[in-house]
């Protein structure tokens, strides 16, 4: 069998894993009350089963189980099989955190505390950040910085991943288009393990918008922003910053720009009013973008396109043929909703 079909494999069976999956989970949901309720922070109007994240997750992992079986992971390095493992056990960890805090509302520093716990173990099991890329320095070996960092990384992203969740169908199609680019990169940077996991993943999130995308009929839930963001930070780990090459280091800091911002703007502008960093309120970009008068699909939409661009500058960077006409292509889509976006809020100004 090809290699390459086996990430089709997973892409296809995650997707339609999930496509099945979903309405069993909402009704289970309803069922039992787990439900997302208004309230002024929040978009939605009426209560929205909040478990969504148990159709990605299982959609995942039933589609890297099955490929596993087909052989799709053998030939792989140790190496690079302890960095699978690792990725799956954290991610693992990470989806039940999430859930648990669906299910029973823990602490915010409970939930901090619990996820730095799992990075840890994820770094001792080779899930490591060794180098960094220094402005005119290029590479440079951090030594024991190495599990500061990847725990900031992997837990930074997890809860990247869970504050843009803030409407319909944003944080799953965010994070399908950027997996998607992950997985592209990844083949090209020849790391096949790194693109199965990217692929099964991206099959999952782009599914799920069936049901997600506005109006929405389920989220995702704490449980499914854990679970994506870990993987996603985690595939960026073993796929490209364990290469050596300096754009490699640097494309999954571009990939997931658009998260990695706006959480840490929204960070910077709590703490420099004195307030929590934790403490949620409407500072993030969807929210200024709906404060604009702008609706909510075109807001989303219009972050859809910002992070299509960053991805494609990532493709462009990364050296992949014809990866500056994909960055063109982007650039374009991108102003084009960024003029929508301007008249729009023009029109409600006005």
């Amino acid at each position: 069998m090809s290699p390459h079909l086996y990430h089709l494999i997973a892409f296809c069976v995650s997707a339609i894993v999930v496509l099945w999956s979903t309405p069993v989970v909402k009704t289970l949901g309803l069922k039992s009350g787990h439900v997302d309720h208004p309230n002024e922070r929040k978009v939605h109007r009426q209560p929205i089963v909040r478990l969504g994240g148990v159709s990605i997750f299982a959609s995942t992992l039933i589609a890297l189980l099955l490929v596993w079986g087909l052989g799709g992971f053998e030939g792989l390095s140790p190496a690079a099989q302890a960095g699978i493992w690792g990725v799956a056990f954290g991610s693992v960890g990470f989806f039940c955190i999430g859930l648990a805090d669906d299910l029973f509302n823990l602490s915010p520093l409970s939930r901090l505390a619990m996820q730095v716990a799992i990075a840890v173990i994820v770094w001792h099991l080779g899930v490591q950040i060794d180098f960094l890329s220094i402005p005119f320095e290029g590479l440079v070996d951090i030594g024991w910085l190495s599990l500061p960092i990847t725990v900031i990384w992997l837990v930074g992203m997890a809860n990247a991943i869970n504050w843009i969740d803030g409407l319909d169908g944003l944080a799953a199609g965010v994070s399908g288009i950027a997996a998607v680019v992950m997985l592209i990169v990844t083949l090209f940077m020849n790391q096949p393990g790194a693109a199965l996991i990217a692929a099964a993943l991206a099959g999952g999130t782009l599914g799920f918008l069936r049901y997600n995308f506005n109006p929405a009929q389920i989220f995702m839930g704490d449980g499914g922003s854990y679970f994506i963001g870990f993987t996603l930070a985690g595939v960026g780990v073993i796929g490209l910053v364990k290469t050596t090459a300096v754009t490699a280091v640097l494309l999954p800091y571009l990939i997931l720009a658009v998260p990695i911002l706006d959480m840490s703007a929204v960070i910077i502008s709590r703490l420099s009013q004195g307030k929590s960093p934790f403490r949620a309120d409407k500072r993030h970009l969807h929210h200024r973008l709906l404060d604009a008068g702008i609706s909510q699909r075109l807001t989303v939409l219009f972050i859809y396109a910002l992070t299509f661009w960053v991805g494609s500058l990532a493709l462009a960077f990364s050296g992949i043929p014809s990866g500056y006409t994909y960055a063109i292509g982007a650039t374009m889509l991108l102003a084009y909703a960024s003029w929508q976006v301007w008249r729009n809020s023009s029109k409600v100004s006005g």
